[in-house]
């Protein structure tokens, strides 16, 4: 069974009903899930995808995305180590646009030994990871 890591982009698309985005992001879902692929995500993502989600779109969103999307999730857990050591990587690649939350996926990644990412986020085609879509 193919691991697939879900970021915060793709997860807020599939909430957001009115971005350009989300059609396109429910059919992949949809295949995902038909498919069966472990999908994975970390929980620095979903505090990030739940913040998005509760500013842009309001608490009823959010319960969504709590009730029946995050329940079909695999959540790598990060922990302090692996925190201080995202830390790092962020100071490492001094780019205002590459977050503590990216940093994480990236991570989570290769250390799970993941290479296809669901995303809407370019940073991961620039990391060498396969990006759905592509």
């Amino acid at each position: 069974m193919e691991r697939i890591f879900v970021d915060t982009s793709a997860l807020f698309a599939l909430l957001a009903t009115e971005d350009y985005l989300s059609n396109m992001a429910a059919d992949i879902w949809d295949e995902l899930i038909e498919t069966q692929h472990a999908i994975i995500t970390n929980n620095y993502a979903l505090v990030e995808c739940f913040t998005h989600t509760q500013s842009r779109l309001g608490l009823d969103f959010v319960r969504h995305l709590h009730s029946n999307i995050v329940p079909l999730l695999t959540i790598d857990w990060i922990d302090e180590e692996q925190h201080e050591a995202l830390v790092e990587d962020v100071h490492t690649a001094s780019r205002l646009n590459l977050s503590l939350v990216d940093c994480s996926a990236f991570n989570t990644m290769r250390r799970l030994g993941i290479d296809t990412v669901f995303t809407f986020d370019d940073h991961f085609r620039e990391q060498g990871f396969n990006v759905i879509p592509d």
